[in-house]
C-alpha cells in the first residue's frame, strides 16, 4: 500500500484532507476576527468625528474672542416669504451670503479658502464656485458615506429646479434653536419666532435677530448644544451641503420628535408627524452604532443616544429657555 503521505527535506507534508481543515480553521478564524476589526475601525472613525467636532469648536471660541459674538449661522434681509413660492431662474437674486462654516475657515487655518470667497455676489454664483466644491476634510466624518461626490440640492436657489448647482457635502450643521415642526430660526420664510427658542447659530438680519455671544448662553454652556452631525441614509438631496447657506442645509433644529434623530430623510418623511417633513430636513444623525457627537457651548463632546428623549434633546438646543435640562448620562 502506498503510503498517503510524501517526505520532504525529512518531514512530512499536509495532506490535502489536513489542508482543508487548516483553511477552515483559519477561514473561521477571520471570520470572527472581522466583526471585531471593523468595530475597532468604526470606533477609531467614531473618534476621528469627535476630534473634528472639539477643532470647531475651538474655532468657534477663537471666533468669538476675536469677534465678540458666535458667527450668524445665515444671512437673510427679508421675511415672510415662502421659498419655493416664487419659481427661482438664473435672474432671480438670491438673499444667500456667508454661513457660519464658511465665516470660520480663517480659524481652521482655511485663510486662502475664505479670502477666495465674494460675500457681495450670492453663494451660488459662479465665482463662489471654487468655495462650493472644495473637500474640507475637518468638516467631513470619516464615517459618511461619498464625501467626496458633488451634490446637487433638492431645495433652495442652487436646486436642480433652478441654478442646478452642485456643494460638496459636510457632516455637521449648527444648531438653531427649538421648533415646535413649523416655524425654524434658519432662514427668512416665517413672520415671527420666539426669542427664548433661539439658539447659538441662526439667521441674523432680520427680526431684529443677531449673532449670539457666549454670555447669552443663560441655559449653561455645558448643557447647550452648539453643534452635531447631520447625515441621511437616504435623498442625498436633503444631506449637509458646508457651502450651501440656504436655510437648513448647515443648520439644523430640535424638534420634539424621535424621527428626527434617525439620520434617514425619506424615513423621517413617512412615519410622518408634526410639520410634515419640515422636522425631517432639519434632523441629526449618523452613521455610528447608536449614536450622534454633538459639540457643546463649553468646547466638549459628548455622544448621545439617537434614543434619547425628545424633548429632553429639544430643550438642549436653546440657549435661553429656562429649561430644566441636563445632559443624559452616557
Amino acid at each position: 500500500m502506498l503510503n498517503r503521505k510524501r517526505f520532504i527535506g525529512g518531514s512530512a507534508a499536509f495532506t490535502l484532507v489536513e489542508l482543508l481543515v487548516v483553511v477552515a480553521v483559519i477561514g473561521i478564524l477571520v471570520g470572527l476576527l472581522l466583526p471585531a476589526v471593523q468595530a475597532a475601525r468604526e470606533r477609531a472613525r467614531c473618534m476621528q468625528c469627535a476630534n473634528n467636532l472639539k477643532q470647531i469648536g475651538t474655532a468657534l471660541h477663537a471666533y468669538h474672542d476675536a469677534q465678540g459674538s458666535l458667527p450668524p449661522g445665515n444671512y437673510a434681509s427679508t421675511w415672510g416669504t415662502c421659498p419655493g413660492l416664487t419659481p427661482i431662474t438664473n435672474s432671480t437674486d438670491s438673499e444667500d451670503r456667508g454661513n457660519w462654516m464658511i465665516l470660520l475657515l480663517p480659524y481652521l487655518e482655511q485663510n486662502a479658502l475664505h479670502r477666495g470667497y465674494d460675500f457681495q455676489v450670492a453663494n451660488e454664483d459662479e465665482k463662489n464656485q471654487s468655495l462650493r466644491e472644495t473637500i474640507v476634510s475637518i468638516y467631513i466624518c470619516p464615517s459618511d458615506r461619498d464625501p467626496g461626490r458633488l451634490q446637487i440640492p433638492a431645495m433652495g436657489p442652487a436646486a436642480s429646479d433652478a441654478l442646478n448647482v452642485p456643494y460638496r457635502p459636510g457632516s455637521y450643521r449648527g444648531v438653531a434653536g427649538r421648533s415646535e415642526g413649523y416655524v425654524f430660526l434658519d432662514g427668512g420664510d416665517f413672520t415671527s419666532f420666539p426669542r427664548s427658542s433661539r439658539g447659538p447659530l441662526h439667521v441674523v438680519g432680520i427680526l431684529d435677530f443677531t449673532p449670539e455671544r457666549i454670555r447669552d448662553v443663560r441655559d449653561g454652556t455645558s448643557q447647550t448644544l452648539l453643534a452635531g452631525e447631520s447625515t441621511t441614509r437616504s435623498n442625498p438631496g436633503f444631506r449637509t451641503l458646508w457651502a450651501y447657506s440656504y436655510s437648513f442645509y448647515s443648520l439644523s433644529s430640535g424638534t420634539p420628535q424621535a424621527r428626527i434623530l434617525w439620520g434617514d430623510y425619506d424615513r423621517c418623511r413617512e412615519a410622518g408627524g408634526k410639520g410634515y417633513s419640515s422636522p425631517c430636513r432639519r434632523g441629526w444623525g449618523s452613521n455610528h452604532r447608536g449614536g450622534i457627537n454633538f459639540l457643546l457651548c463649553d468646547g466638549s463632546v459628548h455622544f448621545l443616544s439617537t434614543e434619547s428623549d425628545p424633548e429632553l434633546f429639544a430643550q438642549l438646543t436653546t440657549i435661553a429657555g429656562s429649561e430644566p435640562a441636563s445632559l443624559p448620562s452616557p
